[in-house]
């Protein structure tokens, strides 16, 4: 298969050309690297690929035969390395499946390769010196977003129709905004992420993926999705599968519209200019838009603080284990500025001020919850900007402590950690692009816990109304986007 013929086609459209017998998972696979090879030196966005004997069974499974990616962190690959990022994790090398490998073996993907990933997961640009910057193929001297930058650009290249994401304050949305892709966040417990876990940073973190189609990401969650094992909670079942969601009408929605984020962040005018046309649009299709109040049960400071010492103790913890195993030293020759100044402020978190932490995070959950008594959605823009340049997040990081390195990356994107602290699902929708400069404009849209269902309905039907829909960069053709 040719690239420009494996290009046109999503997740679910490719494993139906396997079910019908016109393409093999092999002849996919070879067209999936052969787009890594053309692309990826110039956006860097996946560090690793192999060959793979995967053969499965065509229409097993609405993404049998599917290439697939997953991200260096959060799911193990038995004999496969996870790096995180991170070279003090360089070389480590995955005993055994995770839960969440199992299942995607099992949809039929065809994983060969693994994408970039900042360190430790622990920014919203994907920059590490490990393996170096990701860069955004609509513009190459922009961010791919983070943490799931190398998925994102990866999937916005060409390389692969979805692929593997997390998102721990924005980490699936961050990049899908910035890409011009689909990017849900499930609600916790949603997705398993044993059997080594039973919670990433106490359940702020999910699994989930991004796509260029909203049924791509639907038939992933269906797929994924579901209770393992010793899970310590599950979200409840849906009534239907999200595959299906995707095609049914979402009814006329109460829809909340918050323009400029929590804690004073203003949203710069490109991006109100996109969200005014996605008013106009949701209006368009016959639902109930108006600006919203949305409290968030705490002062902004009093969340960054909680959050701060909430991420930072986990990663302290985790960096000691890493450190221990393979018996390197935790310095500057192992970490990078930001996320070593970060383990330092968490070796400094009492235990007191930890479960402090947790009672923020249930007071803001219980006030965003009240929200959705009177509204079906809540509406933001995913990011305050355009995609950012490289080196932004950088400037003046060197100098920063733990809690003023969470700063900065919620200043860059404050709308989005919140949901994943109050653990309902959130989606970002490529919408709309700037009008001066092409750039994708991602806009947020949030429900109660469990919702994801509803999130589909509209996304899908955003799709099909969308003038975005259907963009792709065309630096996988082997040129630059001409903006």
């Amino acid at each position: 298969m040719r690239i420009t013929e494996y290009v046109q086609f999503d997740a679910v459209g490719l494993a139906e050309l396997v079910a019908e017998g016109q393409v093999t998972p092999a002849e996919l696979g070879a067209a999936a690297r052969e787009a890594a090879r053309a692309v990826n030196p110039r956006i860097n966005a996946v560090v690793e690929t192999w060959q793979t004997d995967d053969e499965p069974r065509p229409g097993s499974s609405p993404l049998a035969g599917v290439p697939f990616l997953i991200k260096d962190i959060g799911v193990a690959m038995a004999g496969r390395r996870m790096e995180l990022g991170s070279r003090l994790a360089a070389g480590h090398v995955s005993a055994a499946d995770s839960f969440l490998m199992r299942r995607l073996r099992r949809a039929g993907l065809v994983t060969f390769g693994r994408t970039a990933t900042p360190e430790m997961a622990y920014s919203t640009t994907t920059e590490p010196v490990l393996y170096g910057a990701t860069r955004n193929p609509w513009d190459l001297g922009r961010s791919a977003g983070g943490s799931s930058g190398g998925a994102g650009a990866a999937v916005a290249a060409g390389v692969v129709p979805i692929a593997h994401a997390t998102d721990a304050a924005g980490s699936i949305r961050v990049p899908a905004s910035y890409n011009g892709l689909f990017g849900l966040k499930p609600t916790r417990g949603r997705v398993s992420v044993g059997p080594d876990f039973d919670e990433i940073f106490n359940g702020l973190a999910v699994q989930g993926g991004v796509s260029r189609t909203v049924r791509d990401s639907a038939v992933l969650l269906d797929r994924i999705s579901g209770p393992e094992p010793g899970d310590p909670y599950t979200a409840q079942e849906p009534p239907r599968p999200y595959a299906e969601e995707v095609t049914r009408h979402p009814g006329a929605l109460r829809i909340g519209v918050l323009t400029h984020a929590w804690g004073g962040h203003r949203t710069t005018a490109p991006v109100t200019d996109a969200l005014a046309r996605t008013v106009r649009l949701l209006e368009s299709l016959g639902h109930h838009v108006e600006e919203a109040e949305v409290e968030l049960g705490a002062g902004w400071e009093e969340f960054l603080l909680s959050n701060a010492r909430q991420w930072t103790a986990n990663l302290t913890a985790q960096v000691d284990e890493l450190a221990a195993a393979f018996g390197r030293p935790v310095d500057s020759s192992t970490l990078e500025p930001p996320v070593l100044a970060s383990y330092h402020y968490g070796q400094r978190v009492s235990g007191a001020e930890f479960v402090n932490a947790l009672a923020v995070r249930n007071r803001v959950a219980r006030s965003l919850a009240r929200y959705f008594d009177t509204h079906d959605v809540l509406l933001t823009p995913t990011l305050p900007e355009l995609p950012v340049p490289l080196g932004t997040h950088a400037e003046g990081a060197a100098a920063m402590d733990g809690l003023g390195w969470l700063r900065r990356l919620f200043d860059l994107s404050p709308f989005t950690a919140v949901f994943n602290v109050t653990g309902t699902p959130a989606m970002s929708v490529p919408v709309t692009a700037d009008a001066a400069t092409g750039l994708p404009v991602g806009m947020q849209f949030a429900a109660e816990y469990g919702r994801e269902g509803l999130l589909f309905r509209l996304a899908g039907q955003l799709e099909q109304a969308s003038p975005w829909s259907g963009r792709t960069p065309a630096v996988w053709a082997g040129h630059h986007p001409d903006h």
